[in-house]
């Protein structure tokens, strides 16, 4: 669910903050408040005022952390912004309005602490019990978002934005690329011819089949095989010359065929 935004005043500092410090400083705004839990549970048994005194000054240092963690994040979150997707970007914005409210949150979990050491009714403990329930809450799901911004989106990873930057270079010279290529593409075009080249088609001859020819004594001779009819494109000058040399060939093996002369059977000359 998100939350409606804080405005919190621009407040610049003296000093510059070095990127990539809020990962250590977060280290410390998540495990300071399951501390000051556990001992606020160990209290309940215990009732001793020293504990209750630990637990009130590791909130003053969890509100000092949380303000730390604040600013780190402005920065590395300017840092990280211009190279994470639109997703990235929507998962940004709500880790940092949630850490306002965390920030904002350590001065109400102040707050019911001095109420709780002040009015020692059950009633004011377990209601403060309550808030730095929720309190921590609040920081597992920061501390889970934290985490999907690094691994899953690569925010502030030197390797993800060096590969980024190396893609965005690659997009522009393909960009440039095809803006050279289109008016080459439109020289290049294939044009139309005004004519295409002519094609002769080639006669198909009809040959005498073997069963009309006149049989051999002795052996029957198989007709010659004729190539079956192709289509040749042929330029236009040697058109005439090309269809009377085949119908030429054509006709001397029809010739040679019909003339074979039959095998002489030599008389038997009876000898004495």
């Amino acid at each position: 669910m998100q939350l409606p935004e804080i405005p919190l005043p621009k407040v610049e500092l003296p000093f510059d903050i070095p990127v990539l410090l809020h990962a250590p400083v977060d280290h410390f705004a998540i495990a300071l408040p399951v501390v000051i839990l556990l001992l606020e549970l160990m209290n309940l048994f215990l009732r001793k005022k020293a504990i209750s005194g630990i637990s009130f000054f590791l909130i003053l240092l969890t509100m000092i952390v949380t303000v730390a963690a604040y600013f780190t994040g402005l920065v590395d979150g300017k840092e990280a912004y211009p190279a994470l997707s639109e997703a990235a970007k929507a998962t940004l914005s709500e880790h940092k309005t949630l850490g306002v409210y965390l920030m904002l949150g350590t001065g109400v979990l102040l707050f019911f602490k001095l109420l709780s050491m002040l009015i020692s009714k059950g009633l004011m403990k377990i209601l403060y019990l309550l808030i730095l329930i929720v309190y921590v809450v609040g920081v597992f799901e920061q501390g889970k978002e934290g985490g999907e911004l690094v691994y899953k989106y690569g925010a502030n990873v030197e390797q993800v934005k060096t590969l980024d930057d190396k893609i965005f270079d690659l997009e522009e010279a393909l960009e440039e690329a095809s803006e050279k290529a289109e008016p080459v593409q439109e020289e290049s075009a294939p044009t139309v011819p005004e004519s295409a080249p002519a094609t002769v088609e080639t006669p198909s001859v009809e040959t005498t089949s073997a069963a009309e020819l006149p049989a051999p004594a002795e052996s029957v001779i198989e007709p010659a095989e004729v190539q079956p009819t192709q289509t040749v494109p042929v330029p236009q000058a040697v058109e005439a010359e090309t269809v009377e040399t085949v119908k030429t060939k054509v006709e001397e093996e029809v010739i040679k065929v019909q003339r074979m002369p039959e095998e002489m059977v030599q008389p038997k000359i009876p000898t004495h």
